[in-house]
């Protein structure tokens, strides 16, 4: 049997800021060993019990292709990474790779998986997608279910009804029902009704189907987001790993997730046992514990991660004392925490969180303050990665700006030029291939150059080693959109 993943990396993440910001969200992140949740979705169905698995494909908002596409890369699994020019939600995504998973005429089972979410029973995630595979096979559209251990408000909940009977009629030997109903996150006088009634699951994002039934059903329950994203794949472009869907077509396409465009209706149409309604497949649910969760918040990562004897979790250079329950992470400075508990510390290099444990759900207004404020701690980090590698703002005052770069073997930066600033670059490692005007020269360690404003200039890695320098910038206005690009390759003309 052929499997398809399919992850979907969009969402900003911004419950789990300062870590996680709207350009470098949480999938991206490494919170839970070396690798990032977007790699740990990835190398988590490999060895699924007789499968065949395609490549991974990977729906991605532009902005994150260059990382995802190197964070593959580190993993040895290059795939597809289909890039929508704006985000409409998780039905549309799924079109999009229904949509390239038939080009060549196959029709695989599409393993749906976000690309944030944590589990932590491999094996057991395994051999309940293996039983999902073989009822998505015959034609039904399965989703999973975790079975809820406290009457949690974040999350939506499944009601799972009879026991599902097959096409054959004979009862399947794996534990799916049919859904009775989808419900939205409820109150907690609900969700508590729901923890003791016992046939309710927390709704886990995670689907599989085959590409032409999703197809089909996505036609019968929303023909308008088929039609605009047929319209877009029909205009779609391939650049290597990249497939770039027509811009002007999709975004005509109406926004929506999958569990309001097709899986309610399923849940509709198993509720009236009318299980012949034309067009559409039934509606599966198979319980899954294999220690999920979406971490969605500080309070949900700090459940899952390896504590200490009170209860603790410290990263980085972190030094506790007399605390409890409490999650304190470091990106580099020193983090102190005498005598609390039940708190959230989170240290950035420009920016610190302190927060209750129960209060982390609201860490999303602080992002939307510093937004509505016009502040950069909420869209980027100080340290932002590029598709050559990654500068660090480490100082800024008024007419000047100081980086440290980091070119990555081979990579080259654009051929361009700055209206408003000259730059100075020291080589602290590595060798620099500069083009400075009409000249082309070698820079190592402990040399240097000016680039004068005005002068076109283009910085390389002919090197081994990453290339590490520092560069100091002056002039009147020092933002990354003062930049002309003349060549690109990565072709990011006209980008920052």
């Amino acid at each position: 049997m052929l499997i398809q993943p399919v992850v979907l990396s969009g969402g900003s993440g911004t419950r789990l800021w300062p870590l996680s910001r709207e350009k470098y969200p949480k999938q991206l992140l490494s919170l839970m060993g070396d690798d990032s949740l977007l790699q740990a979705t990835v190398r988590r169905v490999d060895g699924i019990a007789g499968a065949e698995l395609a490549p991974p494909m990977v729906v991605s908002n532009e902005e994150y292709r260059f990382v995802i596409a190197e964070q593959l890369r580190l993993l040895d699994r290059p795939g597809t990474i289909i890039l929508e020019p704006f985000g409409r939600n998780t039905a549309p995504a799924l079109t999009l790779s229904a949509l390239a998973a038939t080009t060549t005429g196959a029709d695989p089972v599409l393993l749906v998986m976000p690309a944030d979410h944590v589990i932590t029973d491999t094996a057991a995630f395994q051999g309940v997608v293996s039983q999902g595979a073989l009822l998505a096979a015959d034609g039904a559209v399965v989703t999973f279910g975790i079975t809820p251990d406290a009457p949690e408000t974040g999350y939506g909940y499944i009601q799972s009804g009879a026991t599902y009977n097959g096409p054959t009629g004979q009862t399947d030997a794996s534990s799916a029902s049919l859904i009775a109903r989808f419900v939205e996150k409820p109150d907690l006088l609900a969700a508590q009704a729901y923890l003791i009634e016992g046939s309710y699951l927390w709704n886990s994002g995670l689907f599989m189907m085959r590409a032409s039934v999703w197809l089909s059903a996505i036609s019968a329950c929303r023909p308008d987001i088929l039609l605009a994203c047929q319209a877009a794949w029909d205009q779609s472009s391939a650049d290597g790993e990249f497939v770039r869907v027509g811009k002007q077509a999709f975004a005509a396409c109406p926004s929506d997730s999958i569990d309001y465009a097709v899986m309610e209706r399923l849940a509709a149409v198993t509720a009236t046992r009318d299980l012949d309604a034309p067009a559409l497949p039934p509606g599966l649910v198979i319980p899954l514990n294999a220690g999920w969760s979406d971490v969605g918040a500080w309070d949900a990562l700090w459940k899952v991660l390896a504590k200490d004897v009170d209860g603790n979790v410290s990263q980085g250079d972190v030094l506790l004392q007399g605390c409890h329950n409490t999650l304190a992470l470091s990106d580099g400075r020193l983090v102190a925490c005498v005598g609390v508990n039940d708190l959230i510390v989170v240290e950035t290099a420009d920016a610190i969180l302190v927060a209750h444990k129960d209060k982390t759900q609201n860490v999303k207004s602080i992002v939307d303050h510093l937004k509505r404020q016009g502040r950069s701690e909420g869209i980027v980090h100080r340290k932002v990665f590029r598709p050559w590698g990654s500068y660090d703002s480490v100082d800024a005052g008024e007419r000047f700006q100081v980086k440290r770069i980091v070119v990555k073997p081979g990579g080259t930066l654009s051929l361009q030029m700055h209206h408003h600033r000259a730059e100075h670059w020291i080589v602290v490692r590595g060798t620099a291939k500069v083009t400075r005007g009409e000249d082309t020269f070698l820079l190592s360690e402990n040399e240097s150059t000016f680039i004068p404003l005005g002068t076109t200039h283009r910085l390389e890695n002919p090197g081994r080693v990453p290339l590490e320098m520092i560069e100091v910038q002056s002039g009147a206005y020092l933002g990354e959109d003062d930049i002309i690009r003349f060549d690109d390759a990565y072709g990011r003309q006209g980008q920052t």
